[in-house]
């Protein structure tokens, strides 16, 4: 009996490692230039953290959390996103005693105990990244300037930015009375997830995709109706700094997030290429977030998107996938040695180098150099060793020149090194 993968959680196999690789290393290129550093946590934390940060009513505590007791008795939870274990890291460590500002960038897998579709899964991968301590507007546009630099790096264009805010706890739980007010009035045709936390959580009925939910909200009262004024302020500021920074959005008022953490600033980064799951990238401000986990009273922004969806939008990810610079043919026990040993040389060298470890004819190993997309492909035989000279093919023409094996590896590198 075979035994498969847990449902929701996919390998990632050598023919989509290339993409992978491709998109978190422009994101430590992007990400860098404006200031971050990477920060590691564990993929399991105290259940705690994540009750005490994402909230008890929301969807993801009460129905998805990958929850479990440990050998001593404790409650530990897999991360169900990266925000909460950054900022319990960020306070352990005391990382603002050596600087009071904080940019943080991380990457890891995620889970939730959730129905897998497309481009979502239970195991699922994010890159995102944290400010801490800093409560300025300019900071909230200069991490959506980042995070559409980033889709612009990628090659992910065709996102649409969406803003909103949600207020402070100020000003929300006036706002949060009149929400329950008004959904009250028309519990009958809501969904039973919305009829259920429609007290303990209204802003989430907001967001419901449920068809007669949404209908059933038109006519909503706005949350930006009702700032106070320190948020609208701030709100007002951060859509002037993204008209400075000439970066198009549109501001959605139902917009919110899962979370019960998340304060003012919030954000949506959307594409129409993925159906119903049209969020590629989310985030927003968290100003409590820290204080409320034990640590220090620090402000703080940031977001996360997922990787999944980011690889279904690139696509074409064979197309990625490195060729060797050379294959090495080496035909017969000594013409296998030396391609072993040319090879490995070479490699040393930083380059891409391949040969063949079957014994094969030629024509397979040149069947096989095809295939791998080889640029080159080098021929060692006994005649070529007895010689001193070895034909050199180049695949995309089919021309040849003849390497003499005197330095030969000081000869290929300086050919291999003009490859473009």
């Amino acid at each position: 009996m075979s035994i498969n993968a847990v449902k929701g959680m996919n390998d990632i196999l050598p023919a989509e490692s290339g993409i992978w690789q491709e998109l978190e290393q422009t994101a430590r290129e992007v990400f860098q230039r404006y200031g971050f550093k990477e920060i590691r946590v564990p993929v399991v934390e105290k259940t705690e953290l994540f009750c005490r940060s994402i909230g008890e009513t929301t969807d993801i505590v009460e129905k998805e959390m990958y929850t479990f007791q440990d050998k001593g008795g404790h409650s530990l939870t897999l991360r169900p996103e990266g925000t909460a274990p950054v900022m319990r890291a960020f306070a352990q460590h005391k990382l603002h005693a050596s600087d009071p500002i904080n940019k943080l960038y991380y990457f890891g897998p995620m889970f939730r105990h959730e129905r897998p579709q497309k481009g979502r899964y239970r195991q699922f991968h994010q890159i995102g990244a944290e400010v801490i301590g800093v409560d300025d507007p300019k900071i909230d546009a200069q991490v959506l300037a980042m995070l559409v630099h980033y889709f612009q790096e990628v090659g992910i264009d065709d996102v649409a930015l969406q803003v909103n805010s949600l207020g402070c706890p100020e000003c929300r739980p006036e706002y949060r009375k009149q929400l329950v007010d008004f959904i009250e009035e028309r519990l009958e045709p809501l969904c039973e997830d919305c009829r259920r936390r429609y007290k303990t959580n209204p802003l989430r009925v907001l967001d419901c995709k449920v068809p007669a939910c949404k209908e059933a909200m038109d006519g909503a009262p706005s949350i930006l109706d009702h700032l106070c004024a320190g948020c609208d302020t701030h709100f007002a500021t951060v859509r002037s700094h993204l008209q400075v920074l000439e970066l198009d959005y549109t501001v959605n008022p139902r917009m919110v997030r899962g979370l019960d953490y998340y304060t003012k600033t919030t954000f949506e980064l959307l594409t129409d290429r993925l159906g119903a799951q049209s969020a590629v990238a989310a985030g927003g401000r968290y100003d409590g977030l820290l204080k409320q986990i034990g640590g220090p009273d620090l402000t703080g922004i940031g977001f996360a998107m997922g990787v999944e969806r980011l690889v279904l939008l690139k696509g074409d990810a064979d197309a990625r996938q490195q060729s060797p610079a050379l294959f090495i043919a080496g035909l017969g026990d000594e013409g296998a040695g030396e391609a072993f040993r040319i090879m490995s040389l070479l490699q040393r060298r930083g380059f891409f180098v391949e040969m063949d470890y079957q014994g094969r004819s030629l024509k397979a190993q040149f069947r096989r150099a095809d295939k791998l997309g080889a640029q080159r492909v080098l021929i060692l035989g006994e005649n070529e060793l007895a010689q001193g000279v070895a034909p050199l093919r180049d695949m995309s023409d089919g021309n040849q020149q003849d390497i003499p094996l005197e330095d030969v590896v000081e000869r290929l590198a300086a050919i291999l090194g003009e490859s473009p």
